[in-house]
């Protein structure tokens, strides 16, 4: 940071109150305060969570929202310091909260595309459709290197190879944040540290590696952000060798602030550090001493200001730990220029026209071209000629909502074409260049016949999930187990299934594959999934497989490449497991997946 940011920040903390530096520490939803209580308790800042938005969620009402938190904060009288709140959202693959967004393929595509140019391109677009919302912060990217594709989070890791993921890290932090002018937003790199790796790809569980292997895997993509100068990182949910994260003082403080010399600001998860301690009053200064800046408090953000308070007045809570957080908080804010910002609503991009343009879906048709990987193509049956008679079926090919997954819209995400508007779904993508294509009418394609089908695509897997709620479990053991080796509470959300054998997880999808094969009519199948799952049976039956991941709203970019106007050009960078017990990732001894790190067909 330069010198004269420095001294503005040093001339304002001379300046505050306790009470207003608390403040500045404390960062809850929007549904849990008004404007009036962000000038009165001198809040830093304001967040929505998955599926919160003001009004309709149209983007206008994102703006005047954001503009009311704004206007209060800046309110100077003798109680109050005028110091703008910061706004934060998941923006994690496009601007994915607001109706009429671009949104992009989830992060397990992009990496599949091995494209650094075109991550910082979907980074600057992303940018740009949060600046149009008046929003001033993403918390993104997602640096997780997943190491276990049961955790219900794989979708938002690049790969299980920290390599794409170090190739990526600057490169989105430098889209994202630009020059720190008036085309940038602040970024937020997640989650410190480990959140990929933890025992049976169990959400928010423990990560046991020594600290060699957590830096060689885990850490290694943070240098590469640092550098590009990312201002906020998030603190992880899971714990590393039993310790959560959230109370981490040698890996926050000594780590991260220390010995990589981030000068930026730290924010813990959604209510993180509740889970440090049954005590609430112990867990805000476990929190706070660990190094945490500033708080990101769902509801009970008038208790975290009171126990903080009482911890700083009783020197549990050194005054010096408060002046730094505030310090590293305010650097951010003047840094990128809050203070000197028009009001939202006279902010450039604020409710452009480029929002949800088609220019901005040419970047995001792109990645989903680029992101597909060809697993099959038995007697070249792709590309397909656009004036064959072609049967559309499967639960997943005319499903916006299922496409874009979790994170899109609502915090799980959607279902129907009712939610993603502006998007293609894959058959309407299909439907445009290719006239005699039809769709099953309930996706069972019962209706398949040789007479007036020569062949079928049949876009099968998972539907939408988030975070927890993604995972694969086999039994409750693994939870008990995870359980007795943290230091803390263990928060345990209902999974997505019990295995990763797709035919088992939804055997709707085989059933349909079945369908159309009896009738001696070839299938092209396209999985749409946040992982790699055991495919073997529906790949043995499918002419062609394709892997499409999560693509976004986009559909018509898997069209592009299935007519040839296109190759495929998508490796793997997750391997593909043979069977459910298959946990190797590339490197690892006695490597042999289905499909290895690095696979994929082209024309």
């Amino acid at each position: 940071m330069n010198s004269d940011i420095t001294g503005q920040v040093e001339t304002l903390i001379r300046r505050m109150t306790l009470a207003q530096k608390i403040g500045q520490m404390v960062q809850t939803e929007r549904m849990a305060i008004t404007p009036e209580e962000v000038k009165e308790w001198h809040i830093g800042s304001v967040l929505s969570g998955g599926g919160s938005c003001p009004g309709d969620n149209q983007l206008q009402e994102w703006v005047m929202m954001n503009d009311a938190y704004w206007a209060a904060s800046v309110e100077t009288d003798e109680g109050h310091l005028p110091i703008p709140i910061i706004y934060g959202v998941d923006a994690i693959h496009g601007n994915n909260n607001v109706t009429g967004a671009t949104i992009f393929p989830h992060n397990i595509g992009l990496g599949a595309a091995n494209d650094p140019d075109l991550l910082e391109r979907v980074a600057r677009v992303s940018a740009r459709e949060i600046l149009a919302a008046g929003v001033d912060w993403t918390f993104a990217p997602t640096l997780a290197v997943a190491r276990n594709s049961q955790w219900g989070r794989t979708y938002e890791s690049y790969s299980e190879d920290p390599a794409i993921v170090c190739a990526y890290a600057g490169r989105f932090v430098s889209g994202l944040q630009g020059d720190l002018g008036t085309d940038s937003v602040v970024s937020c790199v997640k989650h410190w540290v480990g959140d990929g790796g933890t025992t049976d790809g169990i959400d928010q569980g423990e990560t046991t590696l020594s600290e060699d292997e957590l830096e060689r895997l885990h850490i290694a993509p943070y240098y590469p952000a640092i550098d590009a100068g990312a201002l906020t990182v998030m603190v992880s949910f899971n714990s590393w060798n039993g310790d959560k994260c959230h109370g981490h003082k040698y890996l926050v403080n000594y780590v991260l602030k220390e010995r990589m010399q981030f000068d930026g600001f730290v924010i813990s998860d959604w209510d993180g550090i509740d889970y440090l301690s049954e005590s609430y009053y112990d867990a805000v200064a476990m929190g706070v001493n660990a190094g945490i800046d500033m708080f990101m408090v769902s509801e009970h953000w008038q208790p975290f200001i009171k126990h903080l308070s009482h911890h700083v007045v009783s020197g549990t809570v050194p005054m010096e730990r408060i002046d730094d957080a505030v310090r590293r908080i305010l650097r951010v804010k003047y840094a990128f220029g809050l203070f000197d910002k028009p009001r939202p609503a006279e902010r450039y991009w604020s409710n452009h026209t480029s929002f949800g343009s088609n220019e901005h879906r040419e970047v995001a048709r792109e990645a989903v071209r680029k992101s597909l990987v060809l697993l099959k193509n038995e007697d070249s049956i792709l590309p397909l000629a656009k004036d064959r008679k072609i049967l559309v079926a499967g639960k997943n090919a005319d499903n916006t909502g299922h496409q874009c997954g979790g994170f899109s819209i609502a915090w799980q995400g959607t279902s129907g074409n009712e939610f993603v508007v502006g998007g293609t779904s894959i058959w309407e993508g299909i439907k445009q260049v290719a006239p005699h294509a039809e769709l099953s009418a309930d996706g069972s394609g019962k209706e398949a016949d040789p007479h007036q089908h020569d062949v079928a695509i049949v876009v099968i897997g998972e539907t939408p999930y988030a975070e927890g709620m993604g995972d694969i479990r086999t039994g409750e053991d693994v939870i008990v187990q995870a359980g007795s080796q943290i230091n803390g509470l263990l928060k345990v959300l209902e999974p997505y299934g019990d295995t990763m054998i797709l035919a088992d997880l939804h055997p709707e999808d085989l059933e349909v594959i079945k369908n159309i094969t009896s009738k001696g009519i070839p299938v092209i199948t396209l999985l749409i999934s946040g992982r790699p799952l055991v495919i073997n049976r529906e790949l043995d039956a499918s002419s062609a497989f394709v892997a499409a991941w999560l693509p976004g709203s986009e559909g018509q970019g898997v069209a592009d490449v299935l007519f040839g106007d296109e190759d495929f050009s998508g490796k793997l960078s997750f391997s593909w497991p043979k069977d459910p017990d298959d946990r190797n990732n590339v490197g690892d001894e006695g490597y042999d997946p289905l499909f290895p790190y690095g696979f994929g067909l082209a024309y």
